[in-house]
């Protein structure tokens, strides 16, 4: 019985493996648009979701910080398993009989104990500790706010780089469907007479040395592919269709505005400020171990010789202590610690004046690529025009006799070249956009509303 349960389990695998292998095959590929790959990364980037726990780890260090301002309780439970009694001797009274010995236990075999303890002034320690972690957290949010800004731009520019290596297969294989389609009509010109030998072999290495670069450009769509599937945190073999085209945005900006913008909502900026406030209260933490402290604490115990809970079996006893510590020489511990606080008050300072100097770097250096890759736009889409019509001439000119093959191939080069240059004009104008946006310090949010 048991044997044709098992093989009728097997068999039921056997025919339902296949079937969810068709299934997936035949699985609808994942439609992207430009924002719903955005929304996608933010939702599934690995690191991106890596930093979104750091700032949960610095809300749990602020509680840590403030749990050191509540009174500690604490129980206590200790069992004697062996001890060694003390033994006192008394001369006897009676004349001539031995000394008596008497066994004192000092030590009670069952104790019991609830404790607490309170600090009542630290030198204004656990304040500054609380405030780091405050600072700590507002340093981790700004991290979560660079890494967002971070997973938007690599999520654009795949998304860019994918719509590129597309538009880059396509001009490989139109420039290789040109050349098939020149080398059929050199070939029939041949035939009939009109043509050379060395114009048909001309024709024929052309349209095999334009092969391999369609091979490249396919392969190269494929790595586009992935490296945007990479961004998005989505499996390698999950299968996806682009939805959009490289299309010229316009871009208007104040350079100045934009610098103003971005040294006020960059998050590293942002972060440096509140590591600096961390260092401040570094220095107050440090300096307060130069002042004495305070505490009350206090304990209630019970103790016995019997584990039981009869009448009179535990005997009780409390003590209440308020508890004064005041520093002598600490061996100059506080005042090295007062001076690192000092010294990373300093490299911060220095460290924002260079970081001011990068952003304005970053965003001189977007608007720049932007105007340059508007110019090249411009000058590029008159050419793909000329060049399309150049080639038509050309064909025609070489059908009638009036150009030769070496013409035909360089009006279809230069149609290539020209169609590329478009792309990647393209192409820069979108992402120096993404990276202008990233440069300002510009969120979804931001991002979205401009």
């Amino acid at each position: 019985m048991k044997r044709a349960a098992l093989f009728a389990i097997c068999l039921w695998l056997a025919a339902l493996g296949p079937a969810s292998l068709a299934a997936q095959e035949s699985a609808e590929p994942l439609t992207l648009t430009l924002e719903s790959a955005v929304d996608l990364a933010l939702r599934q980037n690995p690191f991106y979701m890596a930093t979104r726990e750091k700032e949960a780890q610095a809300g749990a260090g602020v509680r840590e910080a403030f749990s050191r301002f509540l009174p500690g309780l604490s129980a206590q439970y200790t069992q004697n398993l062996a001890e060694k009694l003390f033994f006192l001797e008394f001369p006897s009274i009676i004349p001539g009989e031995p000394a008596q010995r008497v066994a004192i236990d000092f030590t009670k075999d069952y104790q019991m104990a609830l404790s607490f303890s309170l600090p009542l002034f630290a030198g204004g320690r656990l304040v500054s500790g609380y405030k780091q972690a405050r600072a700590n957290l507002e340093t981790s949010r700004e991290s979560v706010r660079l890494s967002e800004q971070e997973t938007i731009f690599d999520a654009k520019r795949s998304f860019f780089g994918y719509l590129l290596a597309r538009d880059f297969a396509k001009v490989a294989e139109e420039a290789l469907e040109l050349a098939e389609k020149h080398g059929a009509n050199v070939k029939s010109l041949y035939e009939a007479g009109m043509a050379s030998r060395f114009d048909l072999l001309r024709s024929e290495v052309e349209t095999a040395n334009l092969r391999p670069q369609v091979i490249r450009a396919r392969n190269g769509l494929i790595v586009a592919e992935l490296a945007l599937k990479t961004a998005l945190g989505l499996g390698l073999d999950t299968p996806i269709a682009v939805n959009g085209e490289l299309a010229d945005v316009p871009l208007e900006v104040d350079v100045d505005q934009a610098l103003e913008e971005a040294l006020a909502a960059r998050p590293e900026i942002r972060q440096l400020d509140q590591q600096r406030r961390m260092a401040g209260e570094m220095f107050k933490g440090a300096r307060g171990g130069l002042l004495p402290t305070l505490a009350l604490g206090g304990a209630y115990n019970f103790w016995a010789d019997a584990l039981n809970f009869k009448k009179d079996t535990w005997q009780n006893f409390y003590s209440v202590n308020l508890s004064i510590s005041v520093p002598i020489f600490d061996g100059f511990e506080a005042k090295s610690r007062m001076a690192q606080a000092k010294a990373a008050i300093r490299e911060i300072e220095w460290t924002r004046k260079g970081l001011e100097d990068v952003i304005s770097l970053e965003v001189r250096q977007a608007v720049l690529n932007n105007r340059q890759a508007r110019e090249t736009l411009l000058s590029q889409g008159k050419n793909v025009e000329q060049a399309r019509e150049a080639v038509r001439i050309a064909e025609l000119n070489y059908t009638e006799g009036l150009a030769t093959n070496l013409d035909v191939s360089t009006a279809q080069v230069a149609l290539s070249q020209a169609r590329t240059n478009y792309s990647q004009a393209l192409y820069d104008c979108v992402v120096s956009k993404a990276q202008l946006d990233k440069a300002r310090g510009r969120g979804r949010s931001e991002s979205r509303s401009n």
